[in-house]
């Protein structure tokens, strides 16, 4: 199984991210124009949270509070589970599985260097089973 490195090297590392002090609804802004469904929350270049559109439903809308007047300090996710570009795939997809969450931020050190969603993990395990049934074939085949 490969390494959270190969998928950062296949789509890049870039990330997004917001401040504590950031109004909801600019993030929002944001996730669309970006097309992303996390933002991460640095603060003096420490990350600090993540907000996801889980995060906007569950502490926005449903508790009654407005987007254009509630800022991300107060919504977002602190308790981050971040992962190293030497997690495997397997270890990740298991994290994100049992624990509910489709975001990782990597982290290397103290410093950030990208964020892989499910999405990107489910992506990488279906080209890596093609690669290995088209090895196979190949095998098979004497080609």
């Amino acid at each position: 199984m490969g390494k959270v490195r190969n998928i950062l090297k296949a789509k890049g590392d870039t990330t997004f991210s917001i401040t504590p002090d950031t109004i909801v609804f600019e993030a929002l802004e944001i996730m669309v124009s970006k097309n992303v469904s996390a933002l991460l929350v640095m603060e003096n270049e420490m990350l600090v949270g993540i907000f996801t559109e889980r995060d906007y439903a569950r502490k926005v809308v449903l508790r009654g509070k407005t987007s254009k007047t509630t800022l991300i300090g107060e919504i977002m996710t602190e308790e981050l589970i971040t992962v190293s570009p030497d997690d495997s795939v397997d270890d990740c997809m298991r994290m994100m599985t049992n624990r509910f969450i489709r975001h990782l931020p990597v982290v290397e050190g103290n410093r950030l260097v990208g964020i892989i969603s499910i999405g990107d993990l489910v992506k990488y395990i279906i080209e890596e089973q093609k690669f290995i049934i088209q090895n196979l074939e190949h095998y098979i085949t004497g080609t």
